[in-house]
């Protein structure tokens, strides 16, 4: 009998954790051990919750909604770029006017009459081209990325300031490049007699279906490997609470006029980033500099040449969040780009970045740049003066810093 209930204990102990304990326990400790990410999506939902109320069911309406999505597109872009410069633990002050500057060239180069798949390809050079100025400055004369940037800065402003010095404002004519941040995606024919828009839900299905097969690939891989995973149930709802998010967003985007440009280009974007910070070498190295730049550096990783192809990219991206920029209001102006820089560094704060490097992950800040527009498309329907709204996005930036923090030193 001593025997029996022994072999019974040895049992009990060497279930897995999740085996051992009640469905309200592993929820809790799972919010308990991944409070950073989920306060964004806490936060996102406060923000949804409170502007609905407050515009009595304006800020969810599907225009409004469509619109929000390409607000957040230039900011997303510059976001991305800036997650990587942060992991790195570097900061790029400039993005904001290359975006502006770069918009403006865009703009310029199309209204003296030059073919749009021409002027993307040049824009885009230039932003390749800024970045390896900005980061040859940064890893091989070794002048530090917050002064190289900086300069930048100026410099950048004061060239948009001499491109728009003739007009002032620069008015953009050409369909095609208005579509990037104004258009839809055509639906399939036998669409056309339905009440939404047919492409965008089958879009949504097959992302449900992407999100679902991954899911379940990544869950199997840790079990092979005897990693912890969460219970079946806890599982299960994740995959239906982030399914619901998918297909409720494309439903409103296809009851509307259908998924936007920006959106494709901003996923895609995304995709091909987290592929790379996930499953390249490449990846890996800006994560182990960002941990620990030294200890890269002894282990054979050219933090150099990763620095400085990081800074390259966030040139490039910052690049096309001004054709984007350019694209949505129809124009370029002197004043494009400022503020922009901003808005990114904050919505990789928001979205997970450390502030001590080496942590963040690209689908995360996508999220935080939707809590920083979320807050000014609702502000706007509000009619709060900007002055305030400056203030609170302020105040938001500090807590997501502090509560980052306060989080990784009690981890």
């Amino acid at each position: 009998m001593k025997t029996q209930k022994a072999n019974a204990s040895v049992s009990r102990a060497q279930q897995p954790p999740q085996a051992q304990q009640s469905l309200g326990a592993e929820v809790a400790a799972l919010l308990r051990e991944n409070i950073r990410e989920y306060a964004m999506y806490i936060a996102l939902v406060v923000i949804f919750i409170t502007f609905t109320i407050a515009t009595q069911g304006l800020f969810v309406s599907p225009r409004n909604l469509v619109n929000l999505v390409n607000q957040t597109g230039y900011v997303a872009v510059l976001a991305i770029g800036m997650t990587l410069i942060l992991i790195i633990r570097h900061i790029d002050l400039s993005v904001g006017f290359v975006a502006g500057f770069t918009g403006a060239v865009a703009a310029l180069l199309l209204m003296n009459g030059w073919n749009v798949w021409l002027v993307i390809p040049i824009v885009l050079l230039c932003g390749i081209v800024i970045g390896i100025y900005q980061g040859f400055l940064v890893t091989v004369i070794g002048v530090p990325a917050f002064v190289t940037t900086l300069a930048g800065m100026f410099i950048f402003r004061g060239l948009l300031s001499w491109v728009t010095a003739g007009t002032g404002t620069i008015i953009v004519r050409d369909r095609t490049f208005l579509q990037f941040s104004n258009g839809y995606i055509p639906d399939l024919p036998w669409g056309a007699s339905l009440s939404f828009h047919l492409l965008t839900m089958l879009i949504g299905l097959v992302l449900v279906a992407f999100m679902v097969a991954t899911q379940v690939r990544a869950r199997r891989s840790l079990q092979r490997y005897n990693f912890k995973t969460t219970s079946p149930v806890v599982f299960g709802a994740q995959l239906v609470f982030a399914s619901a998010l998918i297909l409720g967003g494309t439903w409103i985007m296809a009851t509307y006029r259908g998924l936007p440009w920006t959106a494709v280009i901003v996923a895609c974007v995304l995709a091909i980033y987290h592929f790379l910070l996930t499953k390249t070498r490449f990846g890996r190295h800006i994560y182990a500099i960002g941990g620990n730049p030294e200890a890269a550096e002894l282990s054979g990783i050219k933090v150099r040449r990763v620095t400085f192809l990081v800074f390259c990219s966030m040139s490039l991206l910052a690049s096309l969040a001004g054709i984007l920029y350019t694209s949505r209001l129809a124009s370029a102006t002197p004043t494009a780009g400022l503020g922009f820089e901003l808005d990114a560094i904050a919505s990789s704060y928001i979205g997970g970045v450390s502030v001590s490097g080496g942590i963040g992950r690209v689908t995360n800040t996508i999220v935080g740049a939707l809590v920083i527009m979320s807050l000014t498309n609702g502000m706007n329907l509000l009619g709060v003066d900007i002055s305030f709204q400056y203030m609170i996005k302020g105040l938001i930036f500090v807590i997501a810093v502090a509560f980052d923090i306060i989080t990784g030193s009690r981890r």
